[in-house]
């Protein structure tokens, strides 16, 4: 079972990645590119990867705290 479910998070983790570079508007592209993190976390914790996982979840909230203020100032 825990197979079935990792494959499905890998597969969500593609598709959600997908959707990202697809997407036209900043601010969507920006969350879903949260929500690609995420699952990329979920991913490094049933890997039993919790020290990367929280490394990860800071990069990612500073890197889209980043891409927010960068999108704000830009369309000033």
């Amino acid at each position: 079972m825990p197979g079935i479910i990792h494959e499905v998070l890998l597969i969500a983790l593609i598709l959600s990645s997908i959707a990202v570079i697809e997407e036209k508007r900043l601010v969507s592209a920006v969350i879903k590119y949260a929500l690609m993190g995420l699952i990329f976390i979920v991913v490094l914790l049933q890997l039993r990867a919790p020290d990367v996982a929280l490394s990860s979840i800071v990069v990612g909230a500073i890197v889209i705290g980043v891409f927010l203020y960068t999108i704000k100032e830009v369309e000033k």
